[in-house]
This record gives C-alpha cells, structure tokens and sequence, in this order.
C-alpha cells in the first residue's frame, strides 16, 4: 500500500512540474496570422515601392505577390538586424514587430503572381541552359535544382523566382557576388562563378518562367 501512495505521489508531482513548461510552450505559440493586418501594413508601408499588393511595380523592386511567407518573413527579420543591409528596407523592417512581418508576409504570399516575360530573344537559350542545366565547367549548379523546374522555391530556404522582374534579379545576383549581399552563402559562391552575361540571360529567362 505504502509503495503505490509514493508511486502516485510521484505521478502527481511529476505532472505539477511540467505544468509550467506545458505553459510556456503552449505561451510560445506563434500569434495567429491577422491578413487585415498584413493588407494594412502593404497599403502603408510598402505600397510606395511593392504596390498595395506588391505586383508588377518598378523592375528594380521585387514582386512579392505569391512569395512564399517564410521566405519574406526571413528577409525582412535580416533587414531589420541588418544581416541583409539595405538603407531603405532597414528602416521599413526597423518598427515592424515580429507579429507584423509575419502578417505582411502571408498577406503577399496569399496573393497570385501575375506572369512576366523574358525580353532578350538572343540570350533565352543561353539563360534557359544555365537555369536548367548550370554551367558544367564553371561548377555553377542548375538554378532548377534549388528553385524548382517551374521557379516555384521551396518555402523560407529558396524564394519563388517565376515571374521575378529581370533587373531586380540580376542586381541581387550581381550583389551576392560582391558580397553587398552576404545573407546567402551558397548563393555568393554561384555568383562569384558567372559572367556578367551568363547572370543577365538566366535572369532575363527567369522573368518569362511560369
């Protein structure tokens, strides 16, 4: 009898000792997503440079309409510990909560990309081999490889490319090889790899994928 009141004395106190971290977990959930929100914060914020909905805006800013959530959650927390600078998007992130970034970035993310074109009929071939097949002798993997066939991305590590704006592309490219942009490792090893050529036509190629 002795043995089975300490048995369950033991059960008991064992579950009053995890109550707590039961809470703290159950604290630690993330806030639910509030889209209004993140309509709101777009119209604010960010409609100056990515549009209300963040579409076909100016070709040196990203369309974020389809982005995958993660990933734009991602950027903008570096923006805001400056792990990605940018003067501009280190201000825009600066008063953003995590809540906010959060909500923003699913509302964009909800949205449907609107397709784009590729403009440079002499360079499609040399930017479709380079996407879908890399650059064998320069050790440059295909783009395909991390971003998908179609430029889908796969969430938070690799973004949704399909569509993208040629210009903004071939900055970030160009500024992965420099290091102005040094939150993607891998990302400035494939830069440093390519010609200025080679990093136009695969992202003049990229913005007629779908």
């Amino acid at each position: 009898m002795k043995t089975s009141v300490a048995v369950a004395s033991s059960v008991v106190l064992a579950a009053l000792l995890a109550a707590p971290a039961f809470a703290a977990e159950a604290s630690a959930a993330p806030a639910k997503i509030d889209l209004a929100r993140g309509s709101e914060i777009s119209s604010t914020v960010c409609a100056a440079c990515h549009t209300a909905d963040g579409s076909r805006g100016s070709p040196a800013n990203p369309i974020l309409q389809g982005q995958h959530a993660d990933y734009l959650y991602k950027q903008l927390t570096e923006f805001k510990s400056g792990k990605r600078p940018s003067a501009v998007m280190s201000g825009m992130a600066a008063p953003l909560s995590e809540a906010d970034m959060r909500n923003v970035a699913a509302f964009y993310a909800g949205k449907s990309a609107k397709p784009g074109a590729a403009k440079n009929p002499d360079t499609v071939q040399l930017g479709q081999k380079i996407y879908r097949g890399g650059i064998a002798e320069k050790n440059v993997p295909a783009c395909a490889g991390c971003h998908s066939p179609n430029g889908a991305g796969i969430p938070a590590q690799y973004p949704r490319l399909a569509g993208q704006h040629a210009d903004y592309v071939e900055t970030q490219m160009n500024n992965f090889r420099s290091s102005a942009r040094p939150n993607s490792v891998p990302m400035a090893g494939v830069a440093s790899r390519m010609s200025d050529r080679e990093i136009k036509a695969v992202s003049d190629y990229i913005a007629g994928l779908r």
